[in-house]
């Protein structure tokens, strides 16, 4: 089979891809370090941890929220352990199962760290672009995402970043 070469337009929109995506994660990481004294990835976790009922899921789930590997998950975990943020524990019903749960100190970390997170990723992200455009940018990721994650369309890990359409 020949390879199908990128062309001019295809080449430059794909370098802006890499670019643009890069340069957004270093700046909100750069951010939360700034203002939070935490990685972006630890924020994802407590987030992803403060949107769950009880504030608590197995390790195997959070780490499929997260798009990380256990081990990658389990070192993260760890570091936020020893600031106090979560808690890890054996699940009651399964003692195989490692459930994570965020602490009222990780949930009041953040607490204090969303407002300027959100300014930032308002300000980097969204400002920038009309509403057309926001809509438009949507339709491409769902577009994307679709084929990277083959659970997207059964609801997948995140049935809420598409909505019902996708």
């Amino acid at each position: 089979m020949e390879t199908r070469w990128l062309d001019d337009g295809e080449q430059r929109t794909w370098r802006a891809y890499l670019w643009t995506t890069r340069l957004l994660g270093d700046a909100l990481d750069r951010q939360l370090q700034r203002d939070a004294g935490m990685p972006y990835t630890y924020y994802m976790i407590l987030a992803t941890l403060s949107e769950v009922p009880g504030r608590r899921m197995s390790m195997t789930d959070l780490a499929a929220q997260v798009y990380s590997s256990l081990s990658r998950l389990s070192h993260a975990v760890a570091r936020l352990e020893e600031r106090g943020w979560v808690r890890r524990s054996p699940h009651p019903d399964n003692r195989r199962v490692t459930v994570a749960e965020l602490t009222d100190d990780g949930f009041a970390a953040l607490a204090q760290a969303a407002p300027a997170h959100v300014e930032e990723v308002r300000g980097r992200l969204f400002d920038p672009l009309s509403e057309e455009q926001v809509t438009q940018l949507h339709d491409i990721l769902r577009a994307l995402w679709k084929g990277l994650d083959p659970e997207l369309g059964a609801g997948g890990p995140h049935p809420g970043v598409f909505g019902p359409e996708a």
